[in-house]
């Protein structure tokens, strides 16, 4: 699900109204200072960082969107470029792999920390990951993810980080599609592991992932596997990762679900639920049209249940091989585009 989610230390608690207008936010001014590279290439404003008391994460200045807007501005696609930078001043997480885990986890925490932001990051290398879909892979077995597991963490160390813990595993098991009893037993140790190995480190926050509010419908029948999984010691959950569920729906789903599991609270993935999920139709959860940005991240969400709005899921990034898209996660610029230009900048912040 690095491309897909199917219909199917906490955070600064500082609230208030979340009415900002995504124009409003979406200035790439902020605290830190400009990238040499950045301010040569001609390329017009740099990426900045977001302040602090808005959102706390690191703002990437050479993530894919990023460079496509440079890249795009030097060959006087202005349009394009200005459209990219949506999503370029913007946190994102990283998702990591099988691939260098402690190297890829020191590299975004060190960036992180050096540009006084935290780093927001994406464990998702658990076996049989995707259910063998457009996601597949993850560990050999379980001592694989548990050596694994120990690199991520060694990699993070005592920087700050807030990890959300293997998009789709939890659901994956309770609808269904990976629950085999003994692979069922052995996901929710491997989560539970991840969760304690992740809460030794002084700074880390830790959110399970639990799906979203289309797919298991019901938030008891997340509540065992929740508590079977560690929510107990993890900091909260996480909702609507790589989907389109509009914000309402997934706070409201969200405060019935944190009532089952001890009041934790939770954060929600608002990436490119802007204009909600598209009805009707095959693998509506995949590269579907129509889609637009949704509420920049922030922990200024004005519900104290619910500790950021996030972007998990990197826009722009595919959902796997449908609708003409690349593999999954891979970067599709004209994808980006659609995401962006259907967004409406005087009123960013959609419920």
């Amino acid at each position: 699900m690095y491309g897909s989610a199917r219909s199917r230390a906490p955070l600064a608690r500082a609230r208030g109204a979340a009415g900002s207008t995504l124009a409003g936010v979406l200035l790439l001014a902020g605290c830190s200072a400009p990238d040499a590279r950045d301010a040569q290439d001609g390329a017009g404003p740099e990426v900045r960082q977001r302040p602090r008391s808005v959102v706390p994460y690191w703002v990437d200045p050479r993530g894919n969107a990023a460079r496509q807007a440079r890249s795009d501005a030097q060959d006087g696609e202005s349009a394009r470029a200005r459209e990219l930078r949506k999503i370029a001043g913007q946190p994102v997480a990283d998702w990591l792999g099988p691939a260098d885990p402690r190297g890829h986890a020191a590299r975004v925490t060190g960036a992180a920390t050096a540009a006084d932001r935290e780093a927001l990051l994406v464990l998702y290398n658990v076996p049989h990951r995707d259910c063998g879909q457009y996601s597949k892979g993850g560990a050999e077995n379980a001592a694989a993810y548990r050596a694994w597991l120990d690199e991520v963490a060694e990699g993070i160390g005592s920087r700050a980080a807030t990890v959300i813990v293997e998009p789709d595993a939890l659901a994956h098991t309770v609808s269904g599609a990976c629950a085999a009893p003994k692979l069922r037993a052995e996901r929710y140790r491997l989560l539970a592991d991840a969760v304690t190995r992740l809460k030794r480190l002084p700074r880390t926050t830790v959110y399970l992932d639990a799906g979203n509010p289309d797919w298991v419908r019901d938030p008891g029948a997340l509540a065992g596997p929740l508590t079977r999984a560690g929510i107990e010691k993890a900091d909260g959950f996480a909702l609507n990762v790589s989907n389109f569920q509009t914000t309402a729906s997934n706070v409201a789903h969200g405060k019935r679900l944190s009532a089952k599991v001890g009041g934790k609270h939770f954060v929600v993935d608002t990436s490119r639920n802007g204009n909600g999920p598209l009805r009707g139709g095959e693998e509506s959860w995949c590269n579907p049209p129509g889609r637009a940005l949704g509420e920049p991240p922030t922990t200024r969400t004005g519900h104290d249940l619910v500790d950021a709005y996030l972007w998990i899921k990197r826009p722009g990034e595919s959902d796997g091989e449908c609708r003409g898209g690349p593999k999954a996660g891979t970067w599709w610029p004209e994808y980006a585009l659609e995401l962006a230009r259907n967004t409406d900048e005087q009123d960013g912040h959609r419920s």
